[in-house]
């Protein structure tokens, strides 16, 4: 997945800051106010410290020390409030950033998804927004805070005694060079890191969903050298941030710390001198102190900016994909699906299906099937509007799937995988997902048609029984019948059946798609299969091997031919193969 650039970032922070101009700069306003009442405290102390040596009654100290304490209080009720808004504006701009990142995701092309996997998605959607919501809820406000407070200082020091605060100056070419030295490879470092998060996650997720299939394959010393080798990538990142780290914090707190040594001997030296008085330098050392904070939250935050600005270049490189299909608003002129002389690769120069041309009326069911890894899956994806093809077109009514918005697209052609998913939320939610209208009886009538009634019925509260994360279990088969009852609810004219009774055991699942043919009927269905009846029961076959269509026919043809298909359903069904009506 892409990752924006520099200029880009700059240009959605900019943009982003923009829409929230007007609190920004009354929450800025406030701190500088808070600020500035903060800085009254050195001036004043000074003030007295001349007072005291010149010999000032002691009604001038008391009004002195009196306006200190008020300062102190305005700047306690003034930090208040500015800190509050802050963490408001902060809350509000993220808020904002996460339904901007949770629409682009959702308007990702599918092909992209896939290509992608999971684990850097869910990095970007985890851990990248999280860091992000720690930068801009605390990061940003505190960095410019920071800035405001020191520029503050610093005018006040210069203000109170110029020539004392001619030592401030000291600090800053160590400081200016540390940080450029630090910012010039921050970037890369924490880029680095975070993509090392997403390898990890993502192999881990992998290796946890697969855990029966590693077990069955004795693979778990591969998975475990696998993670092992992502472990090594993500602590060499650690550690080169963790390096740049090390070298700029000790040079930041000595750029720092040199300023108020130096004003304090240099003062010293100008106040023997006759050029400054002991409450000058009293006041200006005092500023340095004061300015030590503010400079050590901008170095600390400093640091927590550039995790979240590599966060930031992450999440906003999801709206960089580039779409897959271009909408033309042509309406289809019938429902029969095409495919010419399709060609895919998953990875460039290696195509997975070599030319592969198909035509399917309206109404007709066609059973794919082949060899793992022949290219079933992928070319019911291009014909389910998935993916578009490298070269070729898929049509339904003359009209590219690519050239449909998508949901039209999903009206037109829908893809049933064994891959499913049951949301947080009431059983009645998650089948309204497909018909947000539809009433009770409607519902009930899909999950009927689909052979789940019965499960539903026996739920605590039926339809209103909260299900998905947290809620009543719902096992792998009830799960797979609640979205094949969404595709009942959808309606469209063509399925694309990938293995979509899969977790059912056999027996249920041929009992299902017999309850569901009378749903079916009228409809395009593809069906890709390893059970052969699903084959048997289909008006044509196809036969897919290394990416093309080997045989095309009905399952008598292709039976009566005693090719590849005929060997399939004699290996399957145990028995020499011939026609069905010879049996």
């Amino acid at each position: 997945m892409p990752v924006s650039s520099p200029a880009q970032v700059r240009q959605e922070a900019r943009l982003l800051f923009r829409r929230h101009r007007g609190a920004l700069s009354i929450a800025l306003s406030v701190h500088v106010l808070a600020a500035a009442a903060g800085l009254a405290g050195p001036f004043l102390l000074g003030r007295m410290i001349d007072g005291v040596i010149e010999g000032t009654t002691t009604t001038r100290i008391d009004v002195l020390a009196a306006a200190l304490a008020g300062f102190i209080i305005v700047q306690a009720l003034l930090t208040r409030v500015a800190t509050k808004r802050s963490l408001v504006l902060g809350e509000r701009v993220f808020a904002e950033l996460r339904e901007s990142f949770i629409a682009r995701v959702l308007h990702l092309p599918l092909s992209t998804v896939e290509r992608a996997g999971t684990g850097d998605l869910v990095a970007r959607t985890t851990g990248d927004i999280d860091a992000l919501s720690r930068t801009v809820r605390f990061a940003v406000p505190e960095i410019l805070v920071a800035v405001v407070t020191t520029v503050l200082t610093l005018t006040a020091a210069a203000i109170t005694g110029p020539l004392v605060a001619a030592g401030a100056i000291v600090g800053a070419p160590l400081l200016i060079a540390g940080t450029r030295w630090y910012l010039n490879r921050a970037r890369a470092g924490y880029l680095w890191e975070r993509a090392s998060y997403a390898t990890l996650n993502g192999t881990v997720t992998e290796t946890v969903d697969g855990a029966r299939t590693v077990e069955a394959l004795g693979l778990a010393g591969v998975r475990v050298t696998r993670i092992d080798d992502d472990l090594r990538e993500t602590f060499a990142a650690e550690r080169r941030t963790l390096f740049l780290r090390s070298v700029w914090f000790p040079t930041a707190e000595m750029a720092y710390a040199l300023p108020v040594v130096a004003t304090l001997a240099w003062g010293a030296w100008l106040a023997s001198a006759g050029h400054a008085t002991v409450g000058q330098v009293t006041a200006v050392v005092l500023y340095m102190v004061q300015i030590v904070d503010p400079v050590d939250r901008l170095v600390s935050w400093l640091d927590e900016l550039q995790v979240g600005l590599s966060s930031f270049a992450r999440v906003v490189g999801i709206g960089n994909v580039q779409p897959d299909r271009y909408p033309t608003g042509a309406e289809p002129d019938g429902e029969d699906i095409r495919a010419d002389d399709v060609r895919y690769a998953y990875v460039k120069g290696q195509d997975v299906l070599h030319g592969v041309s198909l035509d399917l009326a309206h109404g007709e069911r066609l059973a794919m099937v082949g060899p793992s890894g022949a290219g079933k899956s992928t070319l019911g994806r291009l014909l389910a509007g998935i993916h578009p093809p490298r070269t070729g077109r898929v049509d339904v009514g003359g009209v590219p799937l690519v050239d449909l918005e998508v949901d039209q697209l999903r009206r037109e052609v829908v893809l049933v995988t064994q891959e499913h998913h049951v949301f947080v939320g009431t059983l009645r939610d998650n089948l309204a997902l497909a018909a947000p209208n539809a009433s009770d009886d409607e519902l009930r009538h899909a999950l009927a048609a689909v052979d789940a009634i019965e499960l539903a019925d026996a739920l605590p509260e039926g339809l209103a029984t909260v299900v998905g994360s947290g809620g009543h279990p719902v096992g792998p088969a009830f799960a797979q019948q609640i979205a094949l009852a969404r595709i009942v609810l959808a309606d469209p004219h063509t399925l694309v059946l990938d293995e979509a009774t899969s977790l059912l055991d056999p027996r249920a699942a041929r009992h299902l798609e017999r309850s569901l043919s009378a749903v079916l009927h009228g409809r395009t269905v593809i069906a890709i299969a390893h059970r052969l009846h699903t084959a048997h029961d289909a008006d044509r076959v196809a036969v897919v091997e290394d990416g093309r269509i080997a045989e095309l026919g009905s399952h008598d043809e292709l039976v009566a031919e005693g090719g590849a298909y005929a060997a399939l359903w004699e290996s399957w069904h145990g028995t020499p193969a011939q026609p069905a009506d010879a049996r």
